[in-house]
């Protein structure tokens, strides 16, 4: 990042600035991700009783807010640059991009491998292609300078990097308030759900489903489960054990919770059954 915004001002270059701004969102956002991951293994307590399982979605959101500001200032000065070019030294912008093209590949490589399910991580990683894509831009808007003297094509590295930038924090951030709207997880389906649970041959009927997410990665869900007999206290115990043991098996939910019935519910006032 100091490489890159030294190498920006002495260079001129507003592609190299851009990139060096996306790195310094890029510190601040793992920072936040650093925070909320340390957030997220604290345990429950009587004031948060599923613990902070939701800070990484809000580091994750933050994330991607930084990033829609950024891209906000660079779509402005590239167009203005365009408009007015200034000269750039294209030599020094290719030395300086293919340096920061190196070190944001091997950082995105390493961060794919570890990102799995989780927002937080997914965010970080696509800060680190955006990077690595900045400074593609960065390298062919310089060659472009030194072999064709094309001044432009530097505010146009930098516009293709704000686009970049918003695409990418645009669909991190529409994925971060499914999650704090308590939208069904990704791939899951209610309905599929509802008839595994209803698959049972000690269940009767399914009603008053609900699926969430505690985290990006942590699926929850919450139902109504009318038993076909009448059972016994331990028998009902029994039952509600071998309907979540499958419904972690099957569909990776760790949290559930289950009111067995022996009749259907009425429903409340203003509350759909599913």
């Amino acid at each position: 990042m100091i490489v890159e915004f030294i190498g920006g001002l002495v260079t001129g270059s507003l592609a190299l600035l851009a990139d060096a701004g996306h790195m310094l969102s890029d510190v601040v956002a793992l920072a936040v991700a650093l925070v909320a991951h340390r957030l997220l293994l604290r345990p429950p307590s009587d004031r948060h009783t599923y613990g902070l399982q939701r800070a990484e979605v809000v580091g994750a959101q933050l994330n991607a807010l930084i990033l829609l500001g950024l891209a906000g200032w660079l779509l402005f000065e590239g167009v203005r640059r365009v408009q007015a070019p200034t000269a750039v030294d294209g030599g020094g912008v290719v030395l300086v991009a293919f340096l920061g093209l190196a070190v944001n590949a091997m950082s995105a490589v390493w961060l794919h491998r570890h990102r799995g399910d989780s927002l937080n991580l997914q965010g970080a990683f696509l800060h680190m292609m955006l990077d690595a894509l900045g400074s593609v831009a960065a390298l062919a808007a310089g060659i472009g300078i030194v072999f064709w003297d094309q001044a432009r094509l530097d505010p146009a590295a930098s516009i293709f990097i704000a686009l970049l930038i918003v695409w990418s924090a645009w669909a991190l951030l529409r994925e971060t308030i499914h999650v704090l709207l308590e939208g069904t997880p990704r791939g899951l389906d209610p309905r599929e759900v509802e008839r595994a649970l209803a698959g049972d041959p000690s269940v009767e009927s399914v009603h008053h489903l609900h699926l969430w997410n505690l985290a990006s990665d942590v699926p929850a869900l919450s139902a109504h489960v009318v038993v076909a007999d009448e059972a016994t206290l331990h028998e009902a115990q029994l039952h509600s054990d071998r309907l979540k043991e499958m419904l972690q098996e099957r569909f990776g939910i760790l949290h559930s919770t289950l009111e067995l019935e022996c009749h259907t519910c009425e429903p409340a006032t203003g509350v759909r059954p599913s």
